[in-house]
């Protein structure tokens, strides 16, 4: 996060030949927040293709609500067909200190700003 002062927050989900980050920032008077999600993939050799959304505070609560409904929509229809995701169960048991490895910041996070 250094270098990117209004980066207070962030999570990297790694998900096959894609990567999202999801950040949270404080405004350039550094008294407000935003999120941002970010989506990464190869495109090439070395290239990678960033496609980035802002999320202010005033759809917070919106967003949160449309997402979860899509995603228990979602989950609803895939238990009807036997397809849920593997780690699904394992959220259910609840997740244990340390269980957020593989969202641990790192030096990749600095990539991803383009703008």
């Amino acid at each position: 996060m250094e270098g990117n002062r209004d980066e207070v927050f962030s999570r990297r989900v790694r998900a096959g030949k894609r990567t999202y980050y999801i950040d949270v920032r404080s405004t350039r008077s550094g008294e407000d927040y935003y999120l941002t999600i970010t989506e990464s993939k190869r495109s090439g050799e070395s290239e990678r293709e960033k496609f980035k959304i802002f999320l202010y505070k005033e759809d917070f609560e919106k967003f949160r609500s449309a997402f979860t409904e899509a995603l228990e929509f979602a989950y609803d229809e895939l238990e009807k067909i036997d397809a849920l995701p593997r780690d699904y169960f394992a959220s259910d048991e609840g997740e244990e200190e340390g269980d957020d490895e593989e969202y641990e910041d790192d030096d990749d996070s600095d990539d991803q700003d383009d703008d």
